[in-house]
């Protein structure tokens, strides 16, 4: 059986522009399955499903209905999707439609197309994302109806979603499968990582560990997607506490549920500097006597002794709470490629405080190994490699 695009949107109001997804759609030859997830059941065209029946909104106000509706569609929609009915999601609308179209997609899984034709396109996306794979399209004129302009547009979204859902999994999983987190500081230590790895017949995933990059593969892991999540960058966190570039994370962050049995090796690659934005000529008040790394529009202060060591204890608190295999391999000549000795972030004093705490507070089956190497090192690469092998095969 060909699968259907589901067709998600606010019927009510934006009738006349679904109508055209699904004409266009049906006639490249694919089949449709048309959602209403309007707060009335007013609309332009008979769906095949209309949400708002299907709950009860007495004496409900406008947003507890939108947020009924966004969750009996995510049902409707999962349950479609194993059903083995839809191979691809599209919708479009304004504000509202934007939040509610994008809200539904993310229930299904990586891989599943999840378009979205939007008026509010060109403003930050980051929440409306999240950590999935949503394209997003900018309708540019309004959505009132159709017109020669918004024509041209929902056809080319509606052919785009068409060609996405035509092409099927590039390939199967043909070797163990390793998580392995980065970030610009640590790019030496992650090309040497991925290159021994391969040669060992383990399939690499980078994250940019940029805050999303962290939290997609916190949700990969439980999804129970790798073998084995080797987290080099956990700079995340030490951004975390000065609202820092890439601190946009949530709490799953170097978190796992008691159901994964993944094993994690934990590598303090960039916890030596947090990344703030600003530049040599733009030095805050506050970090002028700090130890700076100017890097581009961003720059890197070095944590003091005694930030390390709250950080050791969210670092602590976090895996001591996991149920999962876990490693700690910390480099003693560094960090980041500014941590490194005659380099502006190296601190032996800071970093030691991390590691005193560290190890003074972790549950005693979370095992800390020390290497006498920087953390850019071939050399670390493949100790690091080593440890991450033999606790895929569980001999770690």
């Amino acid at each position: 059986m060909r699968k259907s695009v589901a067709i998600v949107g606010t019927l009510d109001s934006k009738g006349e522009e679904h109508l055209f997804l699904k004409e266009v759609i049906e006639s490249k030859g694919y089949s449709a399955i048309t959602i209403d997830v309007g707060t009335t059941d007013v609309y332009k065209f008979t769906p095949d499903f209309s949400v708002s029946k299907l709950i009860h909104t007495d004496k409900m106000e406008r947003s507890q209905i939108v947020e009924a509706i966004i969750e009996k569609a995510k049902e409707l929609i999962l349950d479609l999707y194993h059903q083995g009915k839809i191979g691809a999601i599209i919708s479009a609308g304004g504000g509202t439609g934007t939040f509610m179209g994008t809200s539904i997609m993310k229930i299904l899984p990586l891989g599943i197309p999840k378009f979205m034709v939007s008026t509010v396109a060109s403003r930050d996306m980051s929440q409306t994302i999240g950590t999935k794979d949503i394209t997003i399209m900018h309708s540019v004129v309004d959505m009132l109806g159709l017109n020669s302009i918004s024509r041209l547009i929902l056809a080319r979204a509606a052919g785009a979603v068409c060609g996405m859902m035509s092409v099927s999994s590039v390939e199967k999983k043909e070797f163990p499968r390793v998580a392995l987190s980065l970030f610009g500081f640590v790019t030496q230590a992650a090309e040497n990582i991925k290159s021994i790895l391969e040669e060992n017949n383990l399939e690499v995933v980078p994250f940019h560990a940029n805050g999303t990059g962290g939290m997609a593969m916190e949700e990969m892991i439980e999804e129970s997607f790798f073998d084995g999540v080797l987290d080099l960058a956990t700079h995340e966190l030490a951004d975390a506490m000065f609202g820092g570039y890439c601190g946009a994370i949530g709490p799953q962050r170097l978190s796992t549920s008691e159901s994964v049995i993944t094993p994690r090796l934990v590598i303090p690659g960039g916890l030596d500097s947090a990344v703030l934005e600003f530049d040599n000529k733009s030095i805050p008040e506050k970090y002028k006597d700090r130890k700076i790394f100017f890097y581009d529009f961003r720059s890197a202060i070095r944590l003091t002794a005694d930030e390390s060591r709250i950080l050791a204890r969210t670092v602590v608190d976090k895996l001591n709470q996991s149920h999962n295999p876990i490693k700690i391999l910390i480099p003693l000549r560094g960090w980041s490629e500014a941590d490194r000795e005659g380099d502006v972030l190296f601190d032996p004093e800071s970093s030691q405080a991390f590691c005193e705490t560290l190890e003074k507070s972790l549950k005693s089956d979370v095992k800390v190994v020390k290497v006498d190497y920087h953390i850019n090192d071939r050399e670390f690469a493949q100790e690091a490699v080593d440890i991450m092998i033999s606790m895929i095969k569980g001999n770690g």
